[in-house]
């Protein structure tokens, strides 16, 4: 007789309410494959070709050649298992240093597989005890609350304003946590046009996280994606730009910026670790364990093709980057005008007006679940995401929003997914 297995045996991730809602978003999106999708968060292709590979490869193995790597050296570079912190911590130091104005070491860099990678080390390496917990903006990137939850590590959620996190709601809620027993570790945030919610902090409150994070002893853990794509070109500094105390990690992606297919990410912790001797080290070495168990290394290939494109760009990710800038300005700008047009004689719709990003967030008269989106995608030919999904289980929250992205279309098709939204909301909505 075959193997069964019962399913309540089994980790709770694997029925994770999160995991489960973005496997179900891949489900739609495939049963529905000419429903235009204002659910997809990702990239847009035209910005991407296999024809980049070669060239960023080259141009990597003459950074190398260099360097004064002969030619064995650069073979093992990029065909043998590597250094677990990984080669791009200088190429990745100077970047942060042009583009954003923060100045770490290289040593304080790891290369990992993917931000999500860089997520999960964190969460691992800083809550240490059963009782320690992380604090997150809710709504929350599902990626950091279903890490959590495969490591086991409980999220509190801080909710967020129209204008991102209010920095004086952290005190309490931390102190409801020492309250309980527990003890808050960190915080984690999106402060540049959050994912799911398009909100940014102003730089005054950024300024007053600093603060209130010393004040309560709590780490910051800044995830940054979107920071590159203003609709304007105000400076909008980076909390680590800001960080004078050391108490900010730094998440970062080439996903954006690159390509997302190279699956390249990277952790800044330049924290001081002090042991029971007195010997200092940095975070970022110490957590190198925790990447060794994990993935080993970060692929050297992949890594070369990065490492290409940082050599290219000259180390300036924000100069190289201006026509997908502009590109995905337009679709915001696109997707905003589209939201007029189709909701703005409707008193009963609103939405924010994010100032950059990939993400708009809709409310609207009628539950929007699985099941209408079902019909959203059958019926109507528009997927889109409930906001339910960046909610805590069972919180009830985001059950009549809708999180709109406009990042992976031609301008003309996210007014046309909007106009067929509306149809959906006028034909759906429910009686007050």
């Amino acid at each position: 007789m075959t193997v069964q297995l019962r399913r309540d045996d089994l980790h709770a991730s694997v029925s994770d309410p999160e995991s489960a809602s973005m496997n179900f978003l891949n489900e739609v999106a495939a049963r529905f494959p000419d429903a235009i999708s204002l659910a997809a968060g990702r990239p847009y292709d035209g910005f991407h070709s296999t024809d980049d590979l070669e060239r960023y490869l080259r141009g990597y193995l003459a950074h190398l050649e260099a360097l004064g790597l002969d030619d064995e050296q650069r073979q093992r570079r990029l065909l043998q298992y590597g250094r677990t912190n990984g080669y791009l911590g200088a190429l990745i130091a100077r970047m942060l240093l042009v583009d954003e104005g923060i100045e770490v070491p290289e040593q304080a860099v790891m290369v990992t597989s993917g931000c999500q990678e860089a997520m999960v080390i964190a969460l691992r390496g800083l809550c240490a005890r059963p009782g320690d917990v992380v604090l997150a903006v809710e709504p929350c990137y599902v990626g950091l609350t279903g890490a959590a939850r495969l490591l086991g590590v409980e999220v509190v959620p801080v909710p967020e304003s129209a204008d991102g996190l209010d920095p004086d709601t952290v005190p309490a809620v931390a102190a409801a946590v020492r309250a309980s027993g527990r003890r808050p570790r960190a915080l984690y945030l999106v402060p540049n046009f959050a994912n799911p919610s398009g909100a940014s902090m102003p730089v005054a409150a950024r300024r007053r996280l600093l603060d209130v994070a010393a004040e309560q002893d709590l780490l910051i853990l800044e995830d940054d994606p979107y920071g590159l794509f203003g609709l304007g070109d105000e400076p909008r500094p980076t909390l680590k730009a800001l960080d004078t105390g050391q108490r900010v990690l730094y998440l970062g992606s080439f996903a954006k910026s690159c390509f997302p297919g190279a699956r390249v990410g990277f952790l800044v912790a330049d924290q001081t670790v002090v042991d029971a001797a007195g010997r200092r080290t940095l975070l970022a070495d110490e957590l190198s364990a925790v990447k060794s168990l994990l993935t080993v290394n970060t692929s050297p290939v992949a890594q070369a093709v990065v490492g290409g494109f940082l050599v290219e760009a000259g180390c300036s990710v924000r100069a190289a980057g201006k026509a997908k800038t502009a590109f995905y300005r337009g679709n915001l700008r696109a997707l905003l005008a589209a939201l007029e047009t189709s909701f703005g004689d409707d008193a009963r719709v609103r939405w924010n007006t994010p100032a950059g990003g990939f993400f708009a967030v809709l409310d609207v008269p009628l539950t929007v679940d699985e099941a209408m989106l079902e019909t959203s995608g059958r019926e109507y030919g528009v997927l889109w995401t409930p906001m339910s999904f960046f909610y805590a289980p069972g919180s009830g929250g985001g059950r009549r929003s809708i999180r709109l992205s406009c990042s992976a279309l031609p301008p003309e098709r996210v007014g046309e997914g909007v106009r067929r939204l509306a149809e959906l909301v006028r034909d759906r909505a429910e009686p007050r």
